[in-house]
This record gives C-alpha cells, structure tokens and sequence, in this order.
C-alpha cells in the first residue's frame, strides 16, 4: 500500500473471491455458479442490436427491470431495488444502517460482511454459530443493532425456519434485519412476504445463482418504499448507471423464461442429494444444504489436502482456512456429468491415501 492511502485502511483484509485460474480447463465447483447457461430467451436478447446501443447510457431507474421484477415477485416497482451485484446492496446497506447502529451477523458466514464492517469502521458483534453450525435466532433477539443474515446460509447451506426469521424482525423493531437470500431458490424459505409487514426488513437477492447471470452482475432487493428510498439516494450519490444496458435487457428476458430456471433448480436439488448420498458412503460428514453447494468433511483427509488433490486433477472446489472449519470444504452442485467426475476423483484420492 501506498503512503497516501487513509490509515484506517492500512489493516483492511480484503474479501478474497473463488479462484479463476486459467492455466487449464477446470471443473468449477468452487464458486457457486449455475453450471447452467443462462435461457435461450436472454441469448436470443443480448443481441448485435442491444451491443451496438452501447453507445448510450443505460436507464439509471433500471424502469423496466424493476417493472418486471414487481410483477413476478408480486411487489410494487416501489419496493424494488436492482444494483451491480447483490454485494453492491449489503454494501450501501452497511453504508446507510451499520455506521450509527452497529452491526451482528455469524462467525461463519459470507466473508463480505466482516468486510464491510472493517471498511466502515462500524462497531461489531459477531455471533458464533451452534456446535451443529446452525444458527440460534434468540441470539439475535433484541441486539439493537444492524442485522445481517444469509439465509440459506454461506458455506454451511443450513436455512432458518420463517417463524425465526420473524422474531428477529419483530424484537428489533428500530433496526434493519438484511436477509441475504443469495441461494433460497435452492430450497430455502423467502421471508418476502414479510415486507409489508415489517419496516426494517431487506431482502437481498441476485442473478448469479440461480438465474446463471453471475457475469452479468446483477442484484435485486425487496423492503419497505423508504428502505428502498434510502438506497437510491446512496446510488444516485456514488454511481448512478450501476446497472448497465445489456444486464437490464438479461435481467428482463430471464423473467420472460422462469420454467427454464425453475427446471434447472430442481435438477441441481436432484444432484445435491444424489452427491449427498454418495459422499455418506465414502465416509464424509455432510452438513443439510438448501444451496447450490454442500459443506462437507472426511476423517481420512485434511480438507486443504482434499481441495489440492482435487485441483491437481482438475477440479475446483472451495477450502476455507477459519480454524473452526478448516478441515470443511464447500462444493457447488454441478451438472450430474460432473458431479459423477468428482466422485470418481474423490474415491482414487481415497484409494491413494
């Protein structure tokens, strides 16, 4: 770092996004994409026509994205906000509540938020999850603070139940509960018809799961008009064209085409639980998952060991080196051809062993 940069920054750990390598051809299973493309209707409108449109700026107000977006989550346009990437809204989120408030959210859980947490130097509570890793709501009863949850969920793809969800909302009546509902297609419970009930409820979800957009970059939030007020006025104040003119016309068609994406979510559900069951028979320990990706471990094999075999031969899965989970690593849910490789791979590394 340079001498100029703002001390508070000097001790910043950055977040460290899944790995991109490019020395091979890899089975990625390492970052939760869809292994999925995304519909034929959004190929067929990301066309010449819209590239050569470039030229012109995109819509600011994203109108007919969140138009569209209305009608199929059943809200008003004025409870929608869309954004380059869901990290963009946990971002203006910690912005707009954390600073003054504080903020709580899981020992084990999405990297970003501790992130955000240091970058805005916002004062922290972090909640250890249970010894089975699933989240305790009553810790999170009455903390008269920012509340951040991902729900299913990040590594471990264990859900909250609604009612629980609910009574964090309802005890912390003064202070924004974010919902991060990045992988709740995959099995997992929405809290948005909470909205209309609860003033200081967001819900944070995106493209890059299960809409197979994750290059795209494009975010969408539901809550309360003046929480979505709120977050327009940090847009408008940092990047007004966040959203640009061919992610809107992608984030339209792929709405035009839900069955595509519905079918493609049962058919990684269908992989996660035959992986699931293959995994149990190899000897590995393997948390519930309502994800795109399982949290597994094997007694026999370190996980860091596991992960490096696995990439020597040519397939990518993610390692985490907290202490607590150190010996896990996080597998996205692929196409049941790759799920298949990733057996065959695992049981010769065991062989070897």
């Amino acid at each position: 770092m340079s001498k100029f940069i703002t001390p508070l920054y000097n001790s910043l750990k950055e977040y460290v996004p899944g790995e991109q390598p490019q020395d091979k051809k890899y089975i990625k299973l390492n970052t939760n994409e869809s292994p999925f493309p995304p519909s034929p209707v959004v190929i067929e409108c990301v066309n010449s026509e819209a590239v050569k449109n470039l030229k012109l700026y995109s819509d600011p107000e994203s109108k007919v994205l969140k138009e569209e977006l209305a009608k199929a989550y059943d809200v008003l346009k004025e409870n929608v906000f869309v954004s380059n990437g869901s990290d963009e809204i946990l971002n203006f989120a910690f912005m707009a509540y954390a600073r003054e408030q504080g903020v709580a959210f899981s020992d084990i859980t999405y990297g970003f938020y501790k992130v955000f947490a240091e970058l805005y130097n916002v004062q922290t509570k972090i909640i250890p999850l249970k010894e089975d890793f699933t989240i305790d709501y009553k810790d999170y009863i009455n903390l008269n603070k920012m509340i951040v949850i991902a729900n299913p969920n990040a590594p471990t793809g264990i859900s909250l139940k609604l009612n629980e969800i609910e009574e964090i909302i309802k005890s912390n009546p003064q202070n924004v509960v974010v919902i991060d509902e990045a992988y709740v297609d995959f099995g997992g419970t929405s809290a948005l018809n909470l909205i209309n009930k609860y003033d200081n409820l967001l819900i944070v979800r995106t493209y890059s799961k299960s809409r197979s957009m994750a290059g795209a970059r494009l975010g969408y939030a539901f809550g309360n008009k003046e929480i979505i007020a709120d977050l327009e006025k940090i847009k408008y104040s940092t990047n007004p064209y966040n959203v640009n003119r061919l992610t809107q016309i992608a984030g339209i068609a792929s709405l035009m085409d839900n069955e595509y994406y519905e079918n493609n979510c049962n058919d990684i559900m269908i992989n996660r639980e035959s992986t699931v069951k293959e995994l149990k028979k190899l000897g590995f320990f393997v948390l519930p998952s309502d994800a795109n990706f399982i949290f597994v471990k094997h007694p026999d094999i370190q996980g860091e060991d596991l992960y490096l075999k696995l990439k020597d031969k040519g397939i990518l899965i993610r390692h985490f080196t907290q202490e607590r989970i150190k010996d896990f690593n996080r597998i996205t849910i692929g196409t049941l051809e790759e799920m298949h490789s990733l057996i065959l791979a695992i049981k010769e590394i065991l062989e070897e062993i």
